[in-house]
């Protein structure tokens, strides 16, 4: 496929989803890497503008150069949304109470501190991302490791070979002591990409997966 019927199935995938704003949201394509430039209204359409994109058959990677932009009668200040992440975050019944120290600037919210599982990590982000007002969300929060290497491997193995969408003999994986995850050789497509990212993060004691696979 060439890029420029590549970049006419990213715009008519825009389009067609209805929690996206195409109208201000630029695409430019070179070799099936897409770069998405312009503005949206919120954090949560920028995610959903990515998501569609990797919906999209051809597309290898994604640059990210759009901004959030709020009317100004919507702005919220970050004093606001750190009050309301903090309440946000005590009220699930998934993060641990107190594991996670919120930081806001400027619209950017900063999530630090530790837990137990990946899963965890993620409901936290989930939480702060349905905030109004927030710009975007970096996520530092820590996974403390309780098992070793070579059982972590085991497990990821093992979830791979019972996942219904992927072929785990594609599927290179290897774990370094602290949880460190590397995957890598080559999927069909960017959910089964996604799924074996899922499976590498589902195994306790993970605490980064390097994604290496590669679509083809």
């Amino acid at each position: 496929m060439s890029d420029k019927s590549l970049q006419q199935d990213i715009l008519d995938e825009l389009d067609f989803e209805p929690s996206v704003n195409a109208a201000h949201i630029g695409v430019s394509v070179n070799n099936g890497v897409v770069t998405l430039n312009g503005h949206v209204g919120s954090y949560v359409e920028k995610l959903a503008a990515e998501k569609a994109v990797k919906r999209v058959k051809g597309v290898r990677a994604i640059a990210q150069e759009m901004d959030v932009r709020f009317p100004s009668d919507k702005k919220t200040a970050d004093d606001d949304i750190a009050a309301r992440a903090v309440n946000f975050l005590s009220w699930s019944a998934v993060v641990p109470p107190g594991s996670v120290k919120v930081k806001v600037q400027d619209g950017w919210v900063g999530l630090s501190g530790a837990v137990e599982w990946q899963y965890q990590r993620t409901a936290a982000e989930a939480e702060i991302r349905r905030l109004s007002g927030v710009v975007g969300v970096v996520n530092s929060i820590t996974i403390k490791p309780r098992v070793a290497a070579a059982d972590v491997k085991r497990k990821i193995e093992g979830a791979l070979r019972r996942h219904a969408e992927l072929e785990a003999q594609g599927i290179r994986v290897s774990v370094e002591d602290g949880g460190h995850v590397a995957l890598e050789g080559h999927v069909h497509d960017w959910r089964q990409r996604e799924a074996a990212r899922q499976a590498a993060w589902s195994a306790p004691g993970v605490t980064r997966v390097d994604d290496h696979l590669l679509v083809s």
